[in-house]
C-alpha cells in the first residue's frame, strides 16, 4: 500500500486558460485507475476550468481551506471548508469553481474514470471526446465536426 503526502505525491502545476493552479495527484501517485482524487490549489483570481459537464463521469469537490465560488448553470454558491458539491454524470448543466477571494483555496476533487467520456462546454460550442485506454482526446463542435481545443492539450 503506497502512502503519500504533500512531499511525495506527484504534482501538476501551470498557468492555463483559467489562471495558475497546482494539483497534488494522489490517485495517480498510487496508480489508481477506477477513480481520480487530487487536491487542487487555486490562487486568487483563478478558476478550476471552463464551465463543463460530463456524460459518463461523476465528480465531487470538497473544500479543505479558503473559499471558492461554484458557478453551476445560472447559480452561484460560496463553498467554504467542510462544504461539498456533487455533479452527477449526464446532467447537462455546466459547472466550475472560481477563487474570488484574496487567499489561496484548497479542495479535494474526486471523480470516476469512465472508459469513454464526452465533456460538453456550454456556451463555447465545444465537446471533448476522451478515450481513456488510448489517451485519445478529440475536440468537436456539438454536431461532431472537428473544432479547436479550448485548452492546450
Amino acid at each position: 500500500m503506497p502512502v503519500h503526502d504533500e512531499t511525495t505525491v506527484r504534482r501538476d502545476a501551470g498557468t492555463g486558460a483559467c489562471g495558475p493552479y497546482e494539483a497534488l495527484l494522489f490517485s495517480d501517485s498510487g496508480g489508481l485507475t477506477q477513480f481520480g482524487a487530487f487536491v487542487e490549489i487555486l490562487p486568487p483570481g483563478s478558476a478550476s476550468s471552463i464551465a463543463h459537464w460530463h456524460s459518463e463521469e461523476d465528480e465531487m469537490v470538497f473544500v479543505l481551506a479558503g473559499t471558492v465560488t461554484l458557478l453551476e448553470g445560472d447559480t452561484e454558491t460560496a463553498l467554504t471548508p467542510g462544504k461539498a458539491a456533487t455533479f452527477k454524470a449526464g446532467v447537462p448543466v455546466g459547472h466550475r469553481l472560481e477563487n474570488r477571494s484574496d487567499a489561496p483555496a484548497r479542495y479535494l476533487v474526486i471523480g470516476t474514470r469512465a472508459a469513454q467520456d464526452r465533456v460538453t462546454y456550454p456556451g463555447h460550442d465545444r465537446v471533448l471526446h476522451v478515450t481513456r485506454a488510448t489517451g485519445e482526446r478529440i475536440w468537436t463542435d456539438p454536431a461532431g465536426q472537428p473544432a479547436t481545443p479550448l485548452y492546450d492539450d
